[in-house]
């Protein structure tokens, strides 16, 4: 994907607008009272009169424009204060929240460390080794790095626990509960996520991305019925042969008068005897057979019954009714059946309180203990879960509880301490933070320092927090978040100077820019505020940096400007709270509404392709919501939203996007399209391909082919691959469709052009892709004339898409490869300065040195 480019939507400033309807609507009374004074003094004076007659008329038009004035100041004032009811904001309000991760003070050499020990562990203890990887990587903003490592765990798992606990965490990451009419029980059609194949327990690694049993046609289940289950059963029946089925038992007598088996679970025992089978008999029956094969130690039937009343499990209410059984004649393989529904219908079934019973209290996890099945993987996931619904919830602390009686390994009490430190800290439960956070520090957690002093500072101790934090700044190689924290705890240049170092080690760190901002809003330059705040939203959004910039336009009567970021942020986060959590985020856009411009549908349309081509993302989600508001069921423009938002690196919010776009497409072929590029973005080429060819059998459509060619192109193309993407382009090309879409793709099948390094058509491509404003064509125009050696005709592409995009990183990065060593070096800097992330700058500027 193309990096993000962000500029700052033009806004129009009401107060010229209220002083014009002000001063139009008091004009007409002021021209009544001047008219009857000329006309008195025409009939009734002479020429000396007329003079002072002009005089007093002056003056009172002079006064009347000054009153005029008056009120519609008094009327902006009016409407800025029914915008911030609040008030402005005040930096001593804010802190930095304290991130519910693992945090490493050095992490490449922490990643290092995992790498090697996962490297050199034995293969069945890879597992848990991947999983400390996703700890780690739980805190990046990229979710692909912590998914992958989800799919290496799963890959490496042995036992049917952890392949049934990490498949569901995979299933719910792609948070498939929220798609209309689809199962919980349903799969991607690969064993990896298979809710069949995580019940066969043993270590086959190189299966895991096979094609499961559920995507097999009805012909070749039968055809490969006796193998397909004897590979199944195979593991679970190595076994010693039931007791009383054996010679020994035979020739004994045993009284079977007072075990509490019916005539009819005895008819069923005896048939198993002969058959080793248990499908034909009533799952009432079936748990007969359970309790006998325990009573009497017969672990051929029991394994029997253990893989049939697992198959029998399928929803909330059969998994409610025989997990109990499974606990209480510790049938594993049911156990893990009933645990697996838990898990798929997650987050929706910890609302269930008979669920919620049962995995967060102690005995439930001793039950669980004795079975096999309680684990730190599993009640990680679930904490995970009831964190992000609601952290200060009694069941998060339970989890988490449940979680530490599980934690063995450093890292896992580490995680666990640190954990419940944050959960203890939202719920102002200070002494309790405090215990939790200095246990982390003790098992290892070095940034769980910063979580003990901030602790002490709500616990009045400010001096005692500041003396920690200089004490980890002393000890350790100096980290942006150190001197971020000591900054809470030391006022005035002090302060500002730990708040600017902070910027300079870690320039992703948001807090330093917003306390800068609002401490210049303090001192009433909201201007320079605004321009400190536009620093960050230039490389990394979020939806507090949005909110903040929107509170300062208000400020400044800038009601386009805030209506755009309000609107803006809701796209990230539908439910944000405003003014520091006291007004909903769509109220504020209701009050908004009245005081900026008003687009119509057609209007809106007409805006957005102007911003998209401008590449304001942010104006151009800004209008998307308001097009969605007007037409929330048109899932073209929720497929709109995900583009944009995954532009700013907004996965999450951009896969909910998605999401919606598939509940509300209209038609088959359009379904399939949006569940493609679900798994597209989720990391299932494959099954992304399969879904586009779908689609394509039903009805050729643009959508469709662009994301096979996408799904294709996105790995090492040979000449004959890449001529197959070319074809399908070019069939997208056919198909109706907007200039946003058909820009992108004239500007990929230029891509592929100049990998084939066929510069004519690609340069064809991309005049093209410009000629309907995709602004981004510039890019690879560019790129064709540094091919064909016109470095000059390159860097006058660069400048024009610099001039059309302003705050382009990328484009000052890219114009600085066709320029001498001078300008290249002020190109890359000014890219350093508008996007401090990327990378080739500083390759650059060290490779020089």
């Amino acid at each position: 994907m193309q990096h993000n480019i962000f500029t700052t939507m033009r806004s129009l400033k009401l107060i010229d607008g209220c002083k014009g309807t002000q001063i139009y609507a008091l004009n007409p009374s002021n021209t009544t009272i001047t008219g009857g004074g000329g006309g008195g003094g025409g009939v009734g004076g002479g020429g000396g009169g007329g003079v002072g007659e002009k005089l007093l008329h002056h003056l009172h038009d002079h006064l009347g424009v000054n009153t005029a004035r008056y009120k519609s100041n008094q009327n902006c004032q009016a409407v800025v204060d029914t915008l911030l009811p609040h008030g402005l904001p005040k930096a001593d309000l804010l802190e930095p929240q304290i991130e519910p991760y693992l945090k490493s003070v050095n992490f490449v050499e922490t990643l290092a460390d995992v790498y090697r020990r996962t490297a050199n562990c034995l293969q069945f203890e890879k597992s848990e080794a991947y999983l400390e990887q996703c700890a780690i990587f739980r805190g990046l903003p990229d979710p692909k790095l912590f998914r992958r490592s989800l799919r290496l765990s799963r890959q490496h798992a042995v036992d049917a626990h952890s392949k049934v606990v990490i498949s569901a965490w995979l299933k719910y990451e792609r948070r498939e509960d929220e798609l209309i009419g689809t199962s919980a029980m349903e799969c991607c059609g690969r064993n990896v996520e298979c809710p069949k194949a995580a019940l066969v327990p043993g270590y086959n690694p190189e299966s895991v991305y096979d094609p499961c049993v559920c995507s097999r046609t009805p012909q070749e289940d039968v055809d490969d019925e006796g193998s397909v289950g004897m590979r199944n059963v195979q593991p679970l029946r190595k076994m010693e042969i039931c007791h009383f089925a054996s010679e020994k038992r035979r020739r004994e007598r045993i009284n079977f008068s007072h075990n509490g088996i019916s005539a009819e679970g005895m008819r069923a025992a005896e048939i198993f005897s002969r058959t080793k089978k248990v499908d034909s008999f009533d799952p009432k029956i079936v748990l007969e057979l359970l309790s006998l094969a325990n009573k009497f130690c017969c672990e051929e039937m029991k394994s029997a019954c253990d893989v049939h009343l697992a198959s029998l499990v399928g929803d909330i209410e059969s998994a409610m009714l025989f997990i109990e059984y499974g606990l209480e004649e510790t049938a594993y393989l049911l156990v893990a059946a009933c645990l697996q529904v838990f898990l798929r219908e997650l987050p929706n079934s910890l609302n269930n309180p008979n669920v919620v019973k049962f995995f967060c209290s102690v005995e439930a996890r001793k039950r669980l203990a004795v079975v096999g099945h309680a684990s730190f993987l599993l009640f990680y996931f679930l904490s995970q879960i009831a964190m992000e619904d609601d952290m200060k919830s009694n069941t998060t602390v339970m989890l988490l509880e449940r979680l530490g009686e599980c934690a063995t390994s450093s890292w896992q009490k580490q995680l666990v301490n640190h954990l419940l430190g944050c959960v203890m800290l939202e719920r102002n439960e200070y002494k309790d933070a405090q215990h939790w956070f200095q246990a982390s520090a003790e098992a290892g957690h070095v940034y769980s320092l910063v979580g003990f002093a901030r602790a002490k500072y709500r616990r009045g101790h400010k001096f005692s927090a500041y003396k920690q934090m200089n004490s980890l700044i002393s000890d350790y190689t100096p980290v942006g978040w150190m001197y971020q924290e000591r900054s809470l705890y030391c006022l005035g240049k002090e302060k500002m100077m730990d708040l600017n170092t902070a910027t300079e080690l870690d320039p992703t760190l948001s807090f330093p820019y917003m306390y800068r901002a609002v401490l210049m809003v303090e001192d009433k330059k909201i201007g320079a505020a605004i321009s400190e705040i536009n620093k960050i939203i230039g490389f990394k959004v979020s939806a507090e940096c949005l909110a903040l910039r929107a509170w300062f336009s208000i400020a400044m009567e800038d009601y386009d400007g805030a209506l755009r970021d309000v609107r803006a942020l809701l796209t990230l986060e539908p439910n944000y709270m405003m003014f520091n959590g006291k007004m909903p985020a769509d109220q504020l856009v209701e009050l908004l509404r009245h005081h900026a411009q008003q687009w119509n549908q057609a209007d809106c349309w007409m805006q957005l392709y102007d911003r998209w081509s401008s590449v304001d993302d942010i104006g151009s989600l800004a209008v998307v919501h308001q097009m969605l508001a007007n037409d929330p069921g048109r899932s073209l423009l929720w497929f709109r939203q995900s583009l944009l938002l995954l532009r700013l690196n907004s996965q999450k919010a951009a896969m909910r996007s998605l999401r919606l776009a598939r509940n509300y497409s209209s038609s088959e072929h359009e379904r399939l399209v949006y569940e493609g590029w679900i798994l597209y973005d989720t990391g299932h080429r494959e099954e992304a391909l399969a879904k586009a060819e779908e689609s394509i059998s039903i009805q050729r459509s643009f959508e469709a082919f662009f994301l096979k060619a996408y799904a294709l192109a996105d790995s090492s193309l040979d000449s004959e691959s890449s001529l197959y993407v070319i074809e399908l382009l070019e069939e997208a090309l056919k198909c109706p469709s907007d200039g946003l879409r058909k820009g992108q793709a004239l500007n990929n099948l230029g891509s592929v052009y100049v990998d084939c390094e066929n510069l004519d058509r690609a340069r064809v491509c991309y005049i093209n892709a410009l000629t309907i404003k995709h602004t981004r064509a510039h890019q690879g125009l560019a790129r064709v004339y540094h091919l064909k050696n016109q470095r000059k005709h390159a860097y006058d592409e660069m400048t024009k898409l610099i001039e059309k995009a302003r705050n382009n990183a990328s484009a000052y990065e890219k114009r600085s490869e066709y320029c001498d060593r001078d300008m290249a070096k002020n190109d890359l800097s000014m890219a350093t300065q508008l996007d401090p992330l990327r990378t080739y700058p500083y390759r650059y500027r060290a490779a020089g040195i």
